[in-house]
């Protein structure tokens, strides 16, 4: 099975949400990655015994069925798949007493990390619905003196990634010791967590290739003395997309990193449609023969395998849309879908709302 591509996936998910129970029967499965599809097999074995109670014969019976069809599905994988796994199986009829059993598998795009089991009268779908979000991640780093808090924000998900502690001792210095020697030693320490925060984010961040940015966030001071301090290696710290002031340098001030970081994350996803929608005009412009901006002419160009990129305005029909992507997928093209929220996005839809960079020209 392979993994499911980002337009496939919104279509699976319309798809199942439009569906639902008249009772508590619909049943949701998440298998994280690397997690032991056997052990997922016996837990809904074991919720078969649970279903006896169920007072209602339709409803029991139903569950029971949802249940078997999953445990049936999991007993031909010798391994859970690479990104883990999603199922969703229930009675969809709209007809009271009829029977219509579906089965959804879905290999998602990113690698899952919850453990579910749902009996409900929706599917949960949103999981699934988070992973639409993300084409990237952002490094997070909330800090001062005394301990640091080194996040990922991905789609609208923080996950802490890594907490540490400085050892830097309070203001009250111990009995005996000068000013001068305290404020030396507390300096040294400080410097010293410094660059173990910066080593630590190497290791999490120099080989992410998703990474879009860091934002660092902490008192004044520190997190300027940090980032001015050139601790971090070029290559991060050239990541840096917004330094905050903020108090946390917790897991609650990642949170409240994010928030005051919403219009610096809002701009940087309109930054990147403007580049592209920049290169596509000027490309037209100065190239006519490598930019074709015609349905016809761009169906044609993909169907000799020359498109190197595709963009299409989120306005266009979902139909035409669909097909473009399986036509570009198939000859390993890139697809950039963009908005209409900035002039070149509006500027573009108003055009056709499809358009091609071209790898050679084509007659």
């Amino acid at each position: 099975m392979a993994i499911i591509t980002k337009d496939e996936l919104a279509e699976k998910i319309e798809e199942i949400e439009s569906h639902k129970g008249r009772h508590t029967e619909f049943i949701s499965v998440y298998i994280p990655a690397d997690y032991d599809v056997n052990a997922v097999q016996r837990q809904l074995e074991a919720e078969k015994s649970t279903a006896k109670n169920i007072k209602s014969t339709t409803t029991r019976n139903n569950v029971n069925d949802a249940l078997d069809k999953i445990i049936r599905h999991l007993k031909t994988l010798k391994k859970t798949p690479e990104n883990g796994l999603a199922l969703f199986a229930g009675n969809v009829s709209k007809i009271e007493g009829q029977v219509d059993l579906q089965l959804w598998v879905i290999e998602p795009l990113l690698p899952l990390k919850i453990r579910m089991y749902r009996c409900d009268k929706d599917f949960v779908l949103e999981p699934l619905k988070t992973m639409l979000e993300v084409s990237e991640v952002f490094g997070l780093l909330v800090m001062d003196r005394k301990e640091a808090t080194i996040g990922m924000l991905e789609g609208k998900r923080i996950e802490v990634l890594q907490k540490m502690t400085s050892g830097v001792p309070s203001k009250i210095r111990a009995g005996g010791q000068s000013s001068q020697r305290f404020h030396r030693i507390t300096e040294g320490l400080t410097k010293d967590f410094y660059k173990r925060i910066a080593e630590e984010m190497k290791k999490l961040f120099f080989d992410m290739l998703k990474l879009k940015g860091i934002i660092i966030g902490g008192p004044i001071p520190t997190k300027d003395e940090f980032i001015d301090g050139e601790f971090m290696v070029t290559k991060l710290r050239e990541k840096i997309i917004g330094r905050i002031d903020i108090g946390g340098s917790d897991e609650s001030g990642l949170k409240e990193l994010v928030e005051k970081s919403r219009d610096i994350l809002a701009g940087q996803e309109i930054v990147k449609e403007k580049k592209i929608l920049e290169k596509f005009f000027e490309t037209l412009g100065e190239k006519p023969d490598l930019a074709y901006y015609k349905e016809k002419d761009v169906r044609k160009a993909l169907e000799y395998g020359a498109v190197e990129l595709l963009i299409i305005s989120k306005d266009t029909d979902k139909k035409t849309t669909k097909e473009l992507i399986e036509l570009a997928d198939a000859i390993d093209s890139k697809v950039e879908i963009v908005s209409t929220e900035t002039t070149e996005g509006e500027q573009f839809n108003n055009l056709s709302g499809i358009g091609a960079i071209l790898r050679f020209k084509i007659q």
